[in-house]
């Protein structure tokens, strides 16, 4: 049950005044008014008694108990930000928003008291209001509109490269130098389908959600073999909540595999835990990582797909592994497809594995302390050099603390905001990291490195 209404000194036809109105104009409820202590006990988890789930949009207070559970984007990334202010993260991930407030209008149970600040006290509310200026000016620039000719013509490459890769096949055979040049052409082509469908799962090709959501559910599906809802569900909380343990999925592989971050790895030591030997997972990241994310991938897709009862996608992943083995295995037999196929995943995966990885294992890895969003994403991302190579190589994520701040961003303009960022950082003294591309695979094995021996030493002499 929510709390009583808070006493703030108005009068009764004050009080009656300020009842909210549904869409047909009727009364919902009388307003009222909470505090941030109030709302940071509604987050679902702190007692067994107590399952209400309410966060913050522009001071209004929404009751999300039940809608997290319906929620589209899945329950887990809106329920990261239960007990808190989601004003950001909302305005982050919506590309129309009047069409998501007939949602919430159903959901609002008050507002926050008029003697309480727009933010909880743990954030910097002076940055808070400049990024807001910031996405405001970026807006009026056009810089969240796509260039569909860049992204089409993306599509052509990738497609290029794939019937590349089958052409060289069918016209030389599957002797040795076809062999690895239909796997290098097929990896390239998988690689840079993994960063358009990427585009696409963030609303960032086409004008409307719908379409992205359309168009990424049949590509992912036909060209990549992966499930789009499965990789919305799992990135969406990256994003929301980047490298905070147990809210970015993208940790999972601590403790199991990896000691990551500073303090999970001496919290991990402490407690004298010890699957792996971490103290040497700088050594063993290179082979490890990329080889269990093919199996990981290949068994979460479907056992998701089948578990969420998505049966459209579960259809269309079937469909490309039978166009897969139609097309190739009448040229090279199965246990050559098979070597050609998996060689091809496994290459894919590293080059995955050490995109993916350098913005963020060196950066600072935690539990959620409920900073502010840029704050949040400043400290657990970092850019990479600029050039025509990096930008194709990794997709536009060198551009990763852009991406993060603006994830329906179209990534080719990720260089025109990068400016703006810089000096929105230079003012409130945050630092903006920027590193070469191999300075930045360099740093995920330091990171490691530092980390397994912070493990170590806990664990000893803890």
């Amino acid at each position: 049950m929510a709390p009583p209404l808070q006493d703030t000194g108005l009068g009764l036809r004050e009080k009656k005044a300020t009842a909210s109105l549904n869409a047909n104009g009727g009364e919902v409820c009388a307003r009222r008014f909470f505090t941030w202590d109030e709302i940071a006990l509604r987050t679902g988890r702190i007692a067994p008694y107590l399952q209400e789930r309410w966060l913050v949009i522009e001071r209004k207070v929404y009751d999300i108990s039940q809608f997290y559970k319906r929620h589209p984007g899945g329950s887990r990334v809106i329920s990261h930000y239960a007990g808190q202010d989601a004003t950001d993260a909302f305005t982050a991930f919506h590309l129309h928003k009047a069409q998501v407030s007939k949602y919430l209008n159903s959901l609002l149970i008050g507002e926050l008291a008029p003697d309480q600040p727009s933010s909880e006290p743990s954030k910097n509310q002076l940055l808070v209001n400049d990024f807001r200026e910031l996405r405001a000016t970026v807006e009026k620039m056009g810089l969240l509109k796509p260039n569909r000719l860049f992204f089409f013509l993306m599509l052509v490459h990738i497609i290029v490269l794939d019937v590349a890769a089958w052409l060289t096949i069918w016209y030389f055979g599957a002797s040795s130098l076809p062999f690895f040049v239909g796997v290098a052409c097929f990896t390239i082509a998988q690689t840079q389908m993994s960063w358009l469908q990427h585009d696409l799962g963030h609303l960032s090709v086409l004008s409307t959600s719908k379409w992205n959501h359309v168009t990424h559910k049949i590509l992912m599906s036909l060209v990549k073999g992966m499930p789009a809802q499965w990789w919305n569900y799992l990135h969406f909380q990256h994003h929301a909540k980047p490298n905070c343990f147990r809210k970015d999925p993208d940790l999972n592989m601590h403790p199991i595999l990896f000691a990551l971050g500073k303090t999970l790895a001496a919290e991990l030591g402490m407690k004298k835990k010890k699957f792996m030997p971490y103290n040497y997972q700088h050594k063993y990241f290179f082979f490890m990582a990329p080889t269990l994310l093919v199996p990981f991938f290949q068994i979460s897709i479907f056992y998701s797909s089948i578990k969420r009862k998505e049966w459209l996608d579960l259809a269309l992943i079937v469909t490309y592994n039978i166009r897969v083995c139609l097309i190739y295995i009448p040229l090279m037999g199965f246990k050559c497809f098979m070597a050609y196929y998996w060689l091809s995943r496994l290459l894919e995966s590293c080059w995955f594995t050490w995109v993916s990885q350098m913005n963020h294992i060196p950066m600072n890895i935690d539990y959620d302390k409920n900073v502010d969003w840029v704050t949040m994403q400043l400290q657990a991302t970092c850019n990479v050099e600029q050039s025509l190579f990096n930008d194709w190589f990794t997709g536009h994520l060198n551009f990763q603390i852009e991406h993060h701040l603006f994830p329906t961003m179209p990534r080719h303009n990720y260089w025109k905001v990068a400016p703006l960022v810089k000096s929105l950082c230079a003012k409130h003294g945050i630092e903006y990291q920027t590193k070469t591309l191999l300075g930045a695979f360099a740093g995920i094995l330091h990171s490691l490195k530092d980390s397994g021996e912070i493990w170590l030493d806990a664990y000893l002499h803890g």
